[in-house]
């Protein structure tokens, strides 16, 4: 039978017991993708008595199959950084994706960055020597996380794992070659989508976001 999680709360805290060996380890910080990676860490933070923070993503998705990415945007440091999957590029523009469109969802993902950069909290940190956390609700084609792990390697972290409740076998075993460590509670040998194994996978606003992050305790560096 699948496992399924109840929502992202339940996911965090079977997270949470899956990672015994972080509780109140020092110098270390969970970062959730925002969004739906935000309530996951704080969950499993909290129950770890870790600080947790966001790590701003998005997607680069596939013009008419938004949900399957070719690429991922992240952002941390005060700067962007950008992954592209170069042979899913050309075998997508084979099957007539133009350019031109691929560009315009580039465009757009950047604006809506950098909108939540002027908008989030907790979202500037000093990662410098720390055991950085990454978080997300699920992999599927792991690309926003390995734009994730990209970003915060410029800060020096010193390491980064990454842990999720639910991923795809190819995603999970692609960023094992780039972080130290990946924990991933459930990899499905089918994997559709990551709401197929939640019972309640709602679409968080800006509001619910922030207002997570608002409630952590943790000094910050910045807003």
């Amino acid at each position: 039978m699948a496992m399924r999680f109840a929502d992202r709360a339940d996911a965090g805290r079977r997270l949470a017991a899956g990672l015994p060996q972080l509780r109140e380890l020092p110098d270390t910080i969970f970062l959730g993708l925002a969004r739906g990676g935000v309530p996951v860490a704080a969950t499993a933070a909290t129950a770890l008595y870790q600080p947790f923070a966001a790590l701003l993503v998005r997607k680069l998705g596939i013009p008419g199959h938004e949900e399957t990415a070719y690429g991922a945007l992240a952002w941390s440091a005060g700067r962007i950084v950008r992954i592209v999957n170069k042979p899913l590029m050309e075998k997508i523009r084979q099957h007539g994706i133009r350019q031109e469109w691929l560009d315009d969802v580039e465009t757009r993902e950047r604006s809506e960055l950098l909108r939540r950069v002027e908008k989030y909290p907790r979202i500037n940190q000093n990662l410098d020597g720390k055991t950085v956390v990454l978080v997300d609700d699920g992999l599927a084609t792991g690309a926003t996380m390995r734009a994730a792990v990209e970003a915060v390697r410029v800060q020096r972290p010193g390491k980064v794992v990454v842990a999720v409740p639910v991923g795809s076998v190819e995603a999970t075993e692609s960023l094992a070659r780039v972080c130290d460590a990946v924990i991933c509670l459930y990899t499905p040998g089918r994997f559709n989508a990551v709401g197929a194994f939640y019972e309640h996978f709602e679409q968080l606003s800006d509001n619910d976001v922030i207002r997570i992050l608002d409630a952590a305790k943790l000094p910050s560096a910045g807003r």
